[in-house]
């Protein structure tokens, strides 16, 4: 059996980072675990009936590949930078300026999903800030 990992996303708006993440990475809601029906009826079973679908989402790779995202909106605000960060590696293309190409279609998808730009390091990588001001790279 191999190991697999999950990450874990503290956010403001939840719902919103959720859409901004299936968007960045082609993910899907992850459906409740067995034997639940429901993402709530599963949230209740933990012992927590008042989370309502604005509190968290779930998210998975279709593919199986990339780890699971939980995105859980708390009540502290962001204080400092990501001492941990996503990159999202687009495919690289047959040539460096074709990968280019793909880097900078997607940097504008998900800026105007509400991303920013921080800094571009031209031909590699773009360093973004979701719409929570979560660091990541496109590359």
């Amino acid at each position: 059996m191999s190991i697999r990992i999950g990450l874990t996303l503290d956010c403001a708006d939840a719902v919103r980072a959720a859409e901004f993440w299936k968007l960045a990475l082609g993910y899907e809601d992850n459906p409740p675990p067995a034997p639940y029906t429901s993402i709530q009826e599963w949230l209740t079973a933990l012992g927590e009936p008042d989370t309502s679908p604005q509190d968290g989402a779930w998210l998975r790779d279709p593919a199986g590949i990339g780890p699971s995202l939980s995105i859980l909106r708390v009540p502290e605000p962001k204080v400092a930078k990501n001492r941990l960060h996503i990159d999202i590696r687009v495919p690289a293309g047959d040539s460096p300026g074709e990968h280019w190409a793909v880097v900078t279609a997607k940097v504008a998808e998900l800026t105007s999903a509400g991303a920013r730009t921080l800094r571009e390091d031209p031909e590699h990588h773009v360093v973004m800030a979701d719409p929570e001001g979560n660091e990541f790279c496109v590359c």
